[in-house]
């Protein structure tokens, strides 16, 4: 395969995710200085799955029925035209109602660039670019924020704002410059968007998850991998500062070695992406990476937290690429946008339902005792995955589905 245009995309990718980062971090301390509020600024965190349960329940029908390259090249100006707007917002509720729109945006574009890069990517190829796609996200994780302190040292979090809608304009410089991939002998028929359709998209959706019932049970159930996450994370920040009392600069240099553990099973992972199979891969992302919350979650000191954050991400990486890689061999690109969008609405309601219900806990019980009991009830859900794709399917279903 030609890497021309799949290293173009990356590196979109790449300016964006650096962008998004450095966004959250400006964002973040804006809001904070605002309001002196902790509340304010933990509402931020909330926007994002409303958005996806506000948009998601029609999205895939547009995402489907348009022209990929535009729809995404659209969704960044849109972003980078709003985050542009921010610094000059004094109201707080006028804010959140432009992160609102910002986060709808950003909901719509991540399932149209996964249909765009299903066909995009042939499928020998697949693996190997995921694994170069995690790469890049995993080095966002850690150059972001180092971009994002030294805006802050020469300006101030309004320049890292502006910085970041620069990054959206460019990354649709970038996507302006990719092949268009739609069928050429295939136009795309524009339907006008109303119930019927949607209501019809969605039975169309329920009867192919019927008829592949593994398929959709994969997908289900590593959607539960990121709700327990988003939970988890939820208390990380006040676990490494109140239990292990770690000052601000340790947990900066643990978020850190995070991003190296990332950037570490990304590399193994495209090394030899040939050489492994994605059943292997979702299982030992499932199995390890609750595993490490654990050895976070009884860590006594910085060094043990320290393992268990890279544990954690290391083997992330592993599920995210074997996951990602099935994904795509497995749905339909017809119907990749409706199929992603429809099963989301699901994941962002338990993401709020289980992200809510853990802060409460934390508020009631001891810190650590509900940490450990979150992590341990993840490594449940991991032993049921990794059941489900290593040990109950036939041999010869999973040469057919998997590889």
């Amino acid at each position: 395969m030609k890497w021309k245009n799949p290293s173009l995309l990356l590196f979109g990718i790449g300016i964006s995710n650096i962008g998004a980062w450095v966004y959250l971090i400006a964002l973040n301390l804006i809001i904070l200085n605002m309001t002196k509020s902790p509340l304010a600024v933990s509402i931020l965190y909330i926007l994002l799955p409303l958005a996806t349960l506000v948009t998601n329940f029609w999205s895939g029908t547009v995402i489907d029925r348009f022209n990929k390259r535009n729809l995404m090249i659209i969704l960044d100006l849109i972003r980078a035209i709003l985050i542009f707007t921010l610094p000059f917002v004094d109201s707080l509720f006028l804010i959140y109602v432009a992160v609102f729109m910002i986060n709808i945006a950003s909901s719509i574009f991540e399932p149209t660039s996964m249909v765009y890069m299903t066909k995009l990517i042939p499928k020998t190829s697949r693996q190997k670019f995921n694994a170069m796609r995690n790469f890049i996200h995993s080095c966002g994780f850690i150059i972001g924020p180092s971009v994002a302190g030294f805006l802050f040292i020469v300006g101030s979090p309004y320049l890292a704002i502006f910085a970041n809608s620069f990054a959206l304009a460019l990354s649709a410089i970038v996507i302006l410059l990719l092949p268009n991939v739609e069928i050429k002998n295939e136009e795309i028929i524009i339907q006008r968007i109303n119930i019927t359709l949607i209501l019809n998209d969605w039975k169309n959706i329920i009867n192919f998850s019927r008829k592949n019932i593994y398929v959709t049970l994969v997908y289900v159930l590593f959607s539960m991998i990121t709700v327990f996450m988003t939970a988890l994370d939820s208390l990380e920040a006040a676990f490494a500062t109140e239990v292990l009392a770690l000052s601000e600069s340790k947990y900066g240099f643990l978020v850190s070695i995070a991003g190296v553990g990332i950037i570490g099973g990304s590399l193994v992972n495209a090394l030899f992406a040939n050489k492994l199979n994605l059943n292997i891969l979702i299982g030992l992302g499932a199995i390890f990476t609750p595993i490490g919350y654990i050895i976070f979650a009884f860590s006594p000191n910085f060094i043990w937290a320290s393992i268990g954050f890279f544990t954690l991400t290391f083997f992330l990486s592993f599920a995210n690429i074997g996951f990602l890689t099935f994904y795509q061999n497995n749905v339909p690109v017809d119907i990749m946008g409706r199929f992603s969008s429809i099963l989301r609405i699901f994941e962002a309601g338990l993401i709020l339902l289980f992200t809510i219900t853990i802060g409460l806990f934390a508020e009631i019980f001891e810190l650590r005792g509900v940490y450990i009991i979150g992590s341990f009830s993840f490594l449940v859900l991991g032993i049921i995955i990794h059941f489900i794709v290593t040990v109950k399917s036939k041999r010869h279903y999973y040469e057919r589905v998997l590889d």
